[in-house]
């Protein structure tokens, strides 16, 4: 408030000078018509005392009716001496003291004049100082300092200025931060990912090399390998798929085509697409619930989301194990769970894994720890939402709810 206590001293100090110059104005002014007065009534007494010596008989109430009478004289006696009613003054001293009041009234305009402009021209300095602050502060924030010092701000019109400039500058501060962070971010992405390639990759190499240099290997080593290779090759098709997907999320290119489907042939879609996955660890998915509940979603997109819980579900299940999948349907939402009993998810890692390439500390070692991100990220921009329940030894829920509204 440094400014507005400033401009209210300005306004005080104008005030103060304009009322100090009328009172000396008023003052000269009144010594001025004193002045004036004195000569005239010193002059006029000169007269009627000569009056008196020559005309005794003269009382002085004549003398007064005459000096107070409103009635004009046409005789103009004063022209024979030189003298215009009009133009001249009798009084010397008057015209002498007139020529003493006007220099000094001017001396006082011109003290006035000056006092002003100078209030004016301190008050207008110290704006040009501030518009030369915002200038270099604009200048700063062209060089990516954003440390905009605002404690000196004020109510004034360019401290307004200055509060957009400042707002101006958290946002582009933000916007610098935001990329910084995706920039980041995508950096940890781009070396998760080649991680993540460059083991299975790596994998599938070997175990090619290895049946190219042992043509004689026994056939359930090779039939073993094959398997190996064909897993790998599962896992680097649904990351590259993940994050194709994902892209589009974040590039904001995803439109919906959402109609009524019926949630038994989605779950039955998901079950197809991880059957391979299945037959790997010889994993059951077991489905139960009312054939003719329906949900309002894009179909594509929903078994998609549905598909990545599975897959998560499989990976942390053991060999041999199986995964329950129910749903039921009220007036509110239609609700899908899909539980394992494989070996949980620690507490410490519950909040966090639905982030991006976040893998737990009990992580299965096939996990690439994106398709949880992207089956929420499907999930909730379809009205829905999904959490997670999960015991170390004795399983995990995964609930989904898409709500009617």
């Amino acid at each position: 408030m440094k400014n507005k206590i400033e401009l209210k001293k300005i306004l005080l100090i104008s005030i103060v000078i304009i009322v100090s110059f009328l009172l000396l104005f008023a003052i000269v002014h009144q010594i001025q018509y004193q002045t004036y007065t004195k000569q005239f009534n010193e002059k006029l007494n000169s007269i009627i005392v000569k009056l008196q010596e020559k005309y005794p008989n003269l009382t002085p109430n004549e003398i007064m009716k005459v000096l107070n009478d409103d009635e004009k004289v046409e005789a103009d006696l004063l022209r024979q001496y030189g003298i215009d009613l009009k133009q001249d003054a009798i009084l010397l001293k008057n015209d002498e003291a007139f020529q003493r009041f006007l220099v000094l009234d001017l001396i006082l305009l011109g003290c006035f004049s000056i006092s002003l402009f100078t209030l004016f021209m301190v008050y207008h300095r110290k704006k040009d100082k501030k518009l030369v602050e915002i200038t270099n502060y604009i200048e700063q924030i062209n060089q990516g300092n954003y440390s905009l010092d605002i404690d000196d701000n004020t109510e004034d019109e360019l401290s307004i200025l200055k509060n957009e400039i400042y707002k101006t500058t958290i946002m582009l501060k933000e916007v610098a931060e935001n990329a910084r962070n995706q920039e980041l971010s995508l950096k940890n992405s781009l070396e998760d990912i080649s991680h993540q390639l460059k083991t299975p990759l790596t994998s599938i190499m070997i175990m090619l090399d290895n049946m190219i240099d042992n043509p004689e290997m026994d056939k359930q080593t090779r039939e073993e390998f094959i398997k190996d290779c064909k897993k790998e090759i599962t896992n680097i098709h649904f990351l590259v798929q993940a994050l194709l997907k994902l892209s589009k999320f974040d590039a904001n290119t995803i439109q919906y085509h959402n109609q009524t489907v019926l949630v038994k042939e989605l779950i039955q879609d998901a079950k197809n697409k991880v059957s391979v996955l299945c037959d790997l660890k010889n994993v059951d998915i077991q489905v139960e619930g009312n054939d003719v509940d329906t949900i309002y979603c894009d179909d594509k997109w929903q078994v998609e989301a549905i598909t990545n819980l599975l897959k998560n579900a499989v990976e942390y299940s053991e060999n041999a194990g199986k995964i329950e999948v129910s749903y039921v349907q009220n007036k509110l939402y239609t609700q899908i769970q899909i539980r394992d009993y494989g070996k949980g998810i620690d507490s410490s890692d519950l909040p966090y894994i639905f982030e991006r390439f976040y893998k737990g500390s009990n992580s299965s070692k096939d996990s690439v720890g994106i398709g949880l991100a992207l089956a929420k990220s499907i999930i909730e921009k379809n009205n829905g939402s999904v959490f997670v329940e999960s015991k170390l030894g004795e399983g995990t829920t995964f609930t989904i709810q898409y709500f009617k509204f």
